[in-house]
């Protein structure tokens, strides 16, 4: 059985995530200390304990996220003898989870990563002035359809494809007059649902140029080493193992699409049969079974899924 291991991007954040393990592993505790450490904040606190505005603040869900799925890895290492290198034929994560996936994968260390992402959220959030930008999911519509209801939205502004997720699950970015014009018009257009997302800018869009900059300053100055199974990217779905075209790719990430659902079929074309989800929630495991259809998708996030967890 050929393993792909995914890393789950924001949205999956839950306050409590990240808790059973730190108390049951001390490796576990470790990857929390150290991310606590890298950006001198009790962030565990806030996983554990909440708020959820506080855990949900881009800023502070990147890193988080990041926290939760490397300390699964550690305990999959410590505890089920896995080894990426020998057991995976890819990594990839949504959005901020490539982060996540090239940090199990040895290019980034924690605390690199760590800070790159609260240096992404920062600048993500800063990038456009609140209000000024939103986005929306298209539910029941495909790629193509919905790059037309962008287009026809735009009207002088932006209007992109931010994610297209697999099953039907497309999702704009923008302007928020235009987000509005694209909800409307996906009605007329026979999209099952389109609704507003509760998130705090526009990402994954041209609008988000002025974070793209500060990634790629920020990007410069980190050591990065070749990941030891390659990750499928999201801006190019297709894999990656040179550090400097992972770079480029991280850079075009933050404006460009995430092609989550031709990532999932580029690695199930090469032959993966498993996809294991690794860190908090199981958005990525109901995406697969939309995309990869006979494929098996497990998620694996607390102290019980490590329990039951079978290389």
């Amino acid at each position: 059985m050929t393993t792909a291991f995914l890393f789950p991007g924001q949205g999956s954040q839950a306050v409590g995530m990240g808790k059973s393990l730190a108390e049951t592993y001390p490796v576990a505790r470790a990857v929390f200390d150290e991310v606590d450490e890298a950006l001198s904040q009790k962030l565990s606190a806030v996983m554990w304990d909440g708020p959820l505005e506080t855990l949900t603040l881009t800023a502070n869900a990147q890193p988080a996220l990041l926290a939760v799925s490397l300390a699964v890895i550690r305990v999959l290492e410590a505890e089920a003898g896995l080894d990426l290198k020998r057991d995976a034929a890819f990594v990839a994560g949504h959005s901020l989870g490539e982060y996540a996936a090239l940090a199990a994968a040895g290019t980034f260390g924690i605390a690199d990563a760590a800070r790159l992402l609260r240096i992404r959220g920062d600048s993500m959030q800063q990038a456009v002035p609140p209000g000024e930008g939103a986005m929306a999911a298209l539910l029941g519509a495909d790629l193509d359809l919905a790059r037309a209801i962008a287009a026809d939205a735009a009207q002088g502004a932006v209007c992109e494809v931010a994610n297209d997720n697999g099953g039907g699950q497309v999702v704009l970015s923008g302007a928020k007059a235009a987000i509005d014009r694209a909800i409307v018009l996906a009605g007329e257009r026979g999209v099952r649902r389109a609704m507003l997302l509760p998130v705090s800018a526009p990402f994954h869009c041209s609008m988000m140029l002025p974070a793209a900059e500060a990634m790629r300053a920020a990007l410069g100055k980190v050591a990065m080493l070749a990941p030891v199974v390659p990750v499928m990217a999201n801006v190019g779905a297709a894999p990656l193992v040179e550090p400097a075209a992972i770079r480029d790719s991280l850079v075009a990430q933050v404006t460009g699409t995430v092609r989550w659902r031709e990532c999932v079929e580029a690695m199930t074309a090469a032959g993966v049969t498993r996809f294991v989800e690794v860190g908090s929630g199981k958005v990525l495991t109901g995406l697969v079974k939309r995309i990869a259809t006979g494929a098996t998708p497990i998620s694996v996030g607390t102290a019980d899924d490590i329990a039951g967890y079978k290389p």
